[in-house]
This record gives structure tokens, C-alpha cells and sequence, in this order.
């Protein structure tokens, strides 16, 4: 289960420490926090700073949270950022299954996914990507809402989710998890490390994942797709005398996925309809950080590429995804001011083979620059600027400006930023029906936004609160429209897409317990079509909550309860209804401990709350965009048990 945990070091530890009217209850609070807290260092900000120490705000889903969601669901990563203040997992193809990152109210695919500073999932993730990345070698993962772009260009509009991998440690270490669910699921995922021999250190992270068709409603109709996946990824670790460190990663997967009309079952039109989705992906990259006179060259360089056989109905899709990316930045600390600057190049290509007519190759140079002074112990200013050429729609600047204060057991973070996203072919609707009905891309600009945060946080022994405002105006946004029977286009809406917000957070940590409560409020409007009335933001929650509590004991196991409460949003296009109903999810977490062997059983979704009791999830006929099914308001899958175990060698097991 969830226990929100982020990895912060306690700001009251050392008045704690200090009480010496109860020096007993002192030592062993500090025993208890420093049991569960170390120090984190933030890799997606590029200052190498803790993350107390970061005025950008930065959320870090730890190990320990990771491992949770890894008995949850060991084959992707979608629950683990899902159950994130603020962040929400959108489905955007019912019929796979696909899914999008949403920041704050932003669009998906405005969020930029990497994988320790890299873009191995490309320069735009596909809508299945969040699916198929399993969590079993992150060590911790970082979460940057609001505008990016003055840190990683263009495709960070919306936000950074940077997967920082697991290094090995000072032993071997082998780990080996099986995993079946009551939907005929099933997932093997291990891990090898071995220490370091000298300079270098290995690893090694391998899965398969499968899951059969379901039909929950009997209509004939896939309510959870099919799939089978591989994957490996081997990772080669370097230390130097001097400092500098780098590591390589390849990766490999490959994936068929299916769903669409039953076997045997037509839809309403008489006809059947598959959809289904073949991928392969292939990627490698380098990270490196080496002295060189009184600072610090860093290097970033990748490559990957994905190809995709598209099934939709009668019409079949062959394409081809590729992103190149090179980075140096040099940085070093001048007394309370650190400072980095670089240059990058960024190549995102698609090829389609169907219809040539989309296709296209972006390459986007870009130089950049932060800077951070430390005023004084309690005041922090950070700044940073990027300037992007790109080949297709120009020169583009993007600020980003960050302050941290604190007061005592106070914490004051404040951030404001600008950036852009170059429009491609893929939003939602075409990543759920392809390409066949838009016509070719024309006139299309830029989306530019504007984001801004205010973040205060307290601590105080174990009591952990944090409350945060924010805000984003979105100029000139893509969206798909009619035109004409069976075809659709792409325009810029004129107007604001306008996001305004509030994050709440209250955490009571007392070793074994951790109990957290969470509020999200989100007004999300956009201009209608014709840019002269507003609406609300389809399918965007004015009204998120939950509650989650976890007792954890490290040798023994674990026990967890999580309720969370999904309120209102507004359909569109749904036949069935304006708005969707509010719903909770209840589930139930166990674990024990036996040794290097740990069984455990995960009940998710306990009153089976799904879009299908509410109304049915196939349209009565195909949409002009070529759906046949409504948005995926809630969850398809309703409720679902799954167990295993899992067996760990070495590594101090």
C-alpha cells in the first residue's frame, strides 16, 4: 500500500536531540527517524544537492515506497507515480490500455519521462510506456511538476519523472519476485548486482509479464487487454580514483498487446474490431561526471528506438520512433554560489510507413545555464535559463526561477517557469485510433505555458505537513477536432487553458506506523473550439483525497491499508452521461518476512468500483475519431487480488 513516503531528512532531529528533559525518548526517536530516513541527493535538478537543500520543489518516491508498489504491480510503474499528490494516470486507449502521465491538470504528453537524466523512452513517451517499465531496479524516483523546459527543453512542459536505477552495493545481491493475479495475470521480474571489483560494478534486471483477455461486463467487448513482454537491462558501473564516475545501460523489450471485440464478438456495427499493438524497443546510454580542474564535466548521450505494428479494425500501422541526445555542461562551486551551463542537441524522428505524410524530424540544439546562491542557512535562490533552436518552429527561451526559505521547522518554497512543446501527430486521440482519420498536420504553432508554485511544509518530530498552490495558463493549445464525416484535424485553440490548484499533505511517522492524509484540488477550465466560452477540462477531478496506513516492521513484513476517494469530472462525448459518479478504491496490503523468502497478498480495488457498473464502455457507434469506447473515467479492471513471493540473496538478506 501506499504510504506517500518521501525521503526527507527530519529538520527536528536535532532539537529532538536536544530535549534534555527527556534525553531517554530523544535517542530513541533519533534511532527510529535515522532507521527510515537518509540522506537523498537529486539528480533531475543537476545540482547534486539534498533534496532539503533544493529549492526547486522535488517530491523522491523512495525504496522503500517502490518496494511497496512492487508487490503491487511488479510490471509497471503506473500505480507507483499514480498514488503521487497531483499526479494522476490517465487512460487514454480503454481498448489497450494505454495511459498518459497528467501533472497538476496538464496534458500527458507534456510530462517528460526519463531514466537517470536520459530520454530512453523518447523525446515524446507513447501512451504504453508508463506500462511497460517495471520498478524492480529503481532506486528512487523524482518527481519535478510544472514547467521543465529550462532543464530538459522542450518536451518537460507539464513536468519531470526521472527513474534513478539501484547501484550496487557493498555484497552481492540476487532477487528473484513471481507474482499471479486473480484476472489470469502473471509476472517473473529478477535482479542481479555485483559489487564493485576494483573500478567497475554490474547489473542486471530481467522480466516477463502476461496477462489474458477479459470481458467483465459480458458485452463482448475487452475490459482488460492482452499482453505478453519481455525485457532485459544491463547496467556497467565505473568509479575513478579522482571522483568521476559514469555508468552504461542498454535496454530491450519487446510486446504484443491486444484487445478490442472479443473472439467470435462483433461490435454494434455488426463488424468485429481488434485493436492490438506489437513494440519493440532498443535503447542504450551513458552518464558521466568526471573532475576536470576545480569543477565537474558532466556527459549525457542516447539513443532509442521503438517500432510499432498498429492494429485498428481493418486498418493496419507500421511506424517507426527514434530520439538521439547528446549532452556536456560543466559546472563548479564558487563559495555559497554553484553554477552549471552546457550545450545539448535533442533528435526526435518518426517514420511512419503507412502514412508517410506525418512524418517528420525534429532536432532541437539548445544551451542552457542555472545558477544557485546560498544568501544564508535559511535563504536559497536558484535560477535557470535554456535557449532551444528548433529546426521546425524556431528559437524559444525558457526561464525557470526557484526560492527556498526556512524558518526554523518551516519550509517555503516558491517557483515559477515558462516553456513550450512542439506539436507532433500524437495526442490522445490518435494514440488510441491512429492516424487514418487526420488530415495532414498544417499551421499548426507552439504550446507555450506559464506555471508557478508556492509550496510550505512543518515538521516536527513525527508529524510531517505540507501545503502547496499552484497554477498554469496554457497559450495556444493543440486539440483534435471534426472535419468532416470519418476525419478529424488538429487546430490551436485560441484562449487560455487555465489550472488552478492545491496540494495537501499531513504524515505521522512513528516506527513501525505511518499514517498519511492527502487532498488534491484542481480547477481546470480550456476554451471551447471556437475560443469564445470556456468548460471544464475533461476528465480532470476537481476533488482527489486519501488515506493511507502502514505498519512496517524491516525483518518481519508489512501490513497496509489505503482508501482513496476520486470525486466528479466532466465527460466528453460519453452518450451515457455528462459526469462521472465520485468512487472510492479500498485496498489491502500483507507481507511476511521469512528469512531471504517474503510472501505476500495485495487486494486492490475491494469494492470493485469500475466504469462498467456505471455504464457500458462501448460507444452505441463509432465516433467520428474512430473510438469505440468512452473515456476511461475510473478504473476497467474492478477488483483484483493478486500474491507471490519473493526470494532475496545477499545484499545483507
Amino acid at each position: 500500500m501506499s504510504s506517500h513516503g518521501r525521503d526527507v531528512i527530519p529538520a527536528a532531529v536535532a532539537a529532538l536531540l536536544s530535549t534534555a528533559a527527556a534525553p531517554a525518548l530523544a535517542q530513541e526517536a533519533h534511532h527510529e527517524e535515522a532507521a527510515e530516513v537518509e540522506d537523498v541527493i537529486v539528480q533531475a535538478t543537476r545540482s547534486g544537492r539534498r533534496i532539503q537543500d533544493e529549492p526547486i520543489r522535488v517530491e523522491v518516491i523512495g525504496r522503500e515506497e517502490i518496494e511497496e508498489k512492487l508487490l503491487m504491480t511488479p510490471g509497471s510503474i503506473a500505480m507507483l507515480v499514480n498514488e503521487t499528490g497531483g499526479v494522476r494516470v490517465q487512460t487514454t486507449s480503454p481498448a489497450l490500455g494505454a495511459a498518459s502521465i497528467r501533472m497538476q491538470g496538464m496534458s500527458g504528453r507534456y510530462t517528460q519521462l526519463l531514466a537517470d537524466g536520459l530520454p530512453l523512452y523518447g523525446g515524446q513517451a507513447s501512451s504504453l510506456g508508463v506500462l511497460q517499465i517495471p520498478p524492480t531496479d529503481l532506486r528512487q524516483v523524482e518527481v519535478i511538476k510544472g514547467a521543465a523546459s529550462a532543464l530538459y527543453g522542450p518536451s518537460a512542459l507539464g513536468g519531470v519523472i526521472n527513474l534513478v536505477s539501484r547501484r550496487p552495493g557493498d555484497e552481492a545481491e540476487v532477487e528473484v519476485l513471481a507474482n499471479l493475479t486473480s484476472r489470469d495475470g502473471q509476472d517473473l521480474t529478477a535482479y542481479a548486482s555485483t559489487p564493485f571489483k576494483g573500478a567497475w560494478g554490474q547489473s542486471l534486471v530481467g522480466g516477463y509479464h502476461r496477462q489474458s483477455r477479459q470481458d467483465l461486463d459480458r458485452d463482448g467487448w475487452s475490459d482488460i487487454a492482452a499482453y505478453e513482454r519481455w525485457s532485459v537491462r544491463p547496467r556497467l558501473f565505473w568509479q575513478g580514483e579522482n571522483g568521476g564516475e559514469a555508468f552504461v545501460t542498454f535496454g530491450a523489450m519487446t510486446e504484443t498487446r491486444s484487445g478490442g471485440t472479443e473472439p467470435g464478438r462483433v461490435a454494434p456495427d455488426g463488424r468485429p474490431f481488434v485493436q492490438a499493438q506489437d513494440t519493440d524497443r532498443f535503447d542504450a546510454g551513458l552518464v558521466a561526471s568526471l573532475p576536470v580542474g576545480t569543477g565537474t564535466l558532466h556527459l549525457r548521450a542516447s539513443a532509442m528506438t521503438q517500432g510499432h505494428d498498429h492494429r485498428f479494425g481493418d486498418v493496419f500501422e507500421k511506424d517507426r520512433h527514434d530520439t538521439g541526445f547528446l549532452e556536456a555542461a560543466y559546472g563548479s562551486e564558487i563559495g555559497a554560489t554553484t553554477w552549471l551551463a552546457g550545450a545539448a542537441v535533442q533528435v526526435d524522428g518518426y517514420d511512419s510507413r503507412t502514412f508517410s505524410g506525418f512524418d517528420y524530424t525534429y532536432t532541437v540544439p539548445g544551451v542552457f545555464a542555472q545558477v544557485e546562491h546560498e544568501f544564508s542557512p535559511e535563504l536559497t535562490l536558484a535560477g535557470s535559463a535554456r535557449f532551444d533552436h528548433h529546426s521546425e518552429y524556431g528559437g524559444q527561451v525558457s526561464p525557470r526561477l526557484s526560492l527556498l526559505y526556512r524558518p526554523g521547522r518551516w519550509t517555503v518554497r516558491a517557483s515559477a517557469g515558462q516553456g513550450f512543446f512542439a506539436p507532433t501527430p500524437f495526442v490522445d486521440v490518435t494514440e488510441a485510433t491512429g492516424l487514418s482519420r487526420l488530415r495532414q498536420l498544417e499551421g499548426l504553432k507552439e504550446e507555450v505555458a506559464r506555471t508557478a508554485s508556492l509550496d510550505v511544509g512543518y515538521r516536527q518530530g513525527p508529524i510531517e505537513a505540507s501545503v502547496t498552490l499552484f497554477g498554469s495558463d496554457l497559450d495556444d493549445a493543440v486539440r483534435a477536432v471534426d472535419d468532416g464525416p470519418d476525419r478529424i484535424r488538429l487546430i490551436n485553440v485560441d484562449g487560455v487553458t487555465r489550472t488552478r490548484g492545491l496540494e495537501a499533505l499531513l504524515r505521522y511517522r512513528r516506527a513501525p506506523f505511518t499514517v498519511t492524509g492527502s487532498y488534491v484540488f484542481v480547477d481546470a477550465t480550456e476554451p471551447q473550439d471556437d475560443g469564445l466560452s470556456r468548460r471544464a477540462a475533461p476528465v480532470t477531478p476537481r476533488h482527489t483525497a486519501g488515506f493511507v496506513a502502514m505498519w512496517e516492521e524491516h525483518d518481519r513484513g508489512r501490513l497496509g491499508l489505503e482508501v482513496y476517494y476520486t470525486g466528479k469530472q466532466a465527460l466528453e462525448d460519453n452518450p451515457y452521461r455528462r459526469e462521472s459518479p465520485s468512487y472510492l478504491e479500498v485496498g489491502l496490503l500483507g507481507e511476511i518476512i521469512l528469512g531471504r523468502y517474503s510472501l505476500f497478498v495485495n487486494a486492490e480495488n475491494l469494492l470493485n468500483e469500475r466504469v462498467t457498473r456505471h455504464h457500458p464502455l462501448l460507444l452505441p457507434q463509432r465516433a467520428n475519431d474512430g473510438r469505440w469506447t468512452t473515456e476511461a473515467w475510473g478504473p476497467t479492471d474492478g477488483f483484483t487480488v493478486n500474491g507471490g513471493v519473493r526470494i532475496r540473496f545477499g545484499g545483507g538478506h
